[in-house]
């Protein structure tokens, strides 16, 4: 599959069949996780709706970060108009914290997806430890947590992040 926007209807027809066909399980997967089931499902249909709207052409580099990038805006609007919009304490994710110095924007929008994805305790670790540069024994304290609970949490998120990036 090419990931051409380019084409007469029934090329674009078929490119956006395959591109559903090959990334409608993933990105359910990934709002489920994110929203709930409920919320997801809307999100899904939404996020479809708008990507079989493009018009621009040109190559798609990263569809997954493309999708998960519309379908966080979808999200977004839909809790913006309802007054849904809540404080889940997610942190900008500073990439270059990392060690990760050049990246492309759909990079760095996968990055955030998947760090946003980890479950809240995981996150937490995580999160302190990449971008706010504590050390173990520092997390433990602040989370109230042992320094052993703090060492599997982040071995546990570092799995994840990694596994997220082989799929």
């Amino acid at each position: 599959m090419t990931d051409s926007l380019e084409g007469t209807s029934e090329e674009r027809r078929v490119w956006l069949d395959q591109l559903h066909r090959r990334y409608a399980v993933w990105l359910r997967k990934c709002l489920v996780r994110r929203y709930g089931a409920q919320e997801a499902e809307d999100f899904i249909q939404d996020t479809w709706l708008r990507v079989s709207r493009l018009s621009e052409t040109g190559k798609m580099r990263a569809p997954k970060a493309y999708l998960l990038k519309v379908a966080s805006n979808v999200a977004l609007q839909s809790r913006i108009g309802r007054g849904r919009l809540e404080d889940r304490g997610e942190h900008e994710v500073d990439l270059a914290a990392w060690g990760v110095e050049e990246s492309s924007q759909d990079e760095t929008l996968l990055a955030r997806q998947i760090v946003m994805s980890l479950p809240q305790p995981l996150r937490d670790v995580f999160v302190l430890n990449r971008v706010g540069g504590l050390s173990n024994a520092q997390i433990a304290e602040q989370l109230g947590i042992s320094p052993k609970t703090v060492e599997w949490r982040m071995t546990k998120a570092l799995a994840y992040c990694a596994a997220q990036l082989r799929s």
